[in-house]
C-alpha cells in the first residue's frame, strides 16, 4: 500500500512540474477543475428531458442519475473523514496550486466522486450521454491533480466510489424508483408536463 502511495505522490509531483511549465493550460484547467461539474448537471438535465416520454424505468434511470450523484457525495463524507488525508499542498508546501487552498480532506476527491457517479448514472440512461460524461469525468480527475488539489489516488478512488454508489444504488433501488415514477405520472400536473412529449413520440 505504501508503495502505491509513494508512486501516486511521485506522479503528483511530476504533474505539478508539468503545470509549472504549461502556463497556457492554467486558465482552462483551473476553470474546469472548479466549475466543470456544471457539465454533468447539464448532461443530466438533457437526459431527463429527452427521456421524459420514455418508459417508467428509463425515466427513473434519468432521475437516478441526479439522485445517485447526490447520494455518492453524501457517502463520501464519512469515508473522507475516516481516512483524514491532508491535501498534497499541506505535505508539500512548495508545490504550485492553481485553486484556493482548503482544509477539507483530500481522499477521495469530492469532484471525482460526483463525476464518477454522474457518468455511471448517465450510462444507465443513454450510451452517448454516458460516454460524454465518462470522458468529462476523466478530464475532471486529471485537472484536479493538475491544479494541485489532489493526488492521483484521490481522484481514482473518487471515480470508483462514485461509480460504485451509482451502479449499486440503481441495482437496489430501480424497482422502487420505477414505481415512484409511474405513480407520479398519474398526477394531473405531471401528466400535463409530459403529455406534449407523449404526443410528439
Amino acid at each position: 500500500m505504501s508503495n502505491l502511495l509513494d508512486l501516486s505522490t511521485a506522479l503528483f509531483l511530476r504533474v505539478n512540474d508539468f503545470a509549472r511549465t504549461s502556463t497556457w493550460l492554467h486558465a482552462p484547467a483551473t476553470a474546469y477543475a472548479k466549475y466543470g461539474l456544471v457539465v454533468f448537471a447539464a448532461l443530466m438535465l438533457v437526459a431527463a428531458w429527452r427521456r421524459r416520454s420514455a418508459s417508467d424505468r428509463v425515466l427513473a434511470a434519468a432521475v437516478w442519475a441526479g439522485l445517485g450523484t447526490l447520494l455518492a457525495v453524501a457517502v463520501n463524507q464519512p469515508v473522507a473523514a475516516l481516512v483524514a488525508e491532508a491535501r498534497p499542498y499541506a505535505a508539500h508546501p512548495s508545490v504550485l496550486v492553481l485553486v484556493d487552498r482548503t482544509t477539507d480532506w483530500s481522499f477521495p476527491s469530492d469532484h471525482s466522486v460526483m463525476a464518477g457517479a454522474a457518468a455511471v448514472g448517465l450510462l444507465l440512461v443513454s450510451k452517448r450521454l454516458g460516454t460524454l460524461a465518462a470522458v468529462a469525468a476523466l478530464l475532471m480527475a486529471a485537472t484536479r491533480v493538475y491544479v494541485g488539489a489532489h493526488y492521483p489516488h484521490d481522484v481514482v478512488a473518487g471515480l470508483l466510489l462514485g461509480g460504485a454508489v451509482a451502479g449499486l444504488g440503481w441495482v437496489l433501488l430501480s424497482k422502487l424508483l420505477t414505481w415512484a415514477v409511474h405513480a407520479l405520472r398519474a398526477l394531473p400536473v405531471i401528466d400535463r408536463v409530459l403529455a406534449p412529449a407523449a404526443r410528439e413520440a
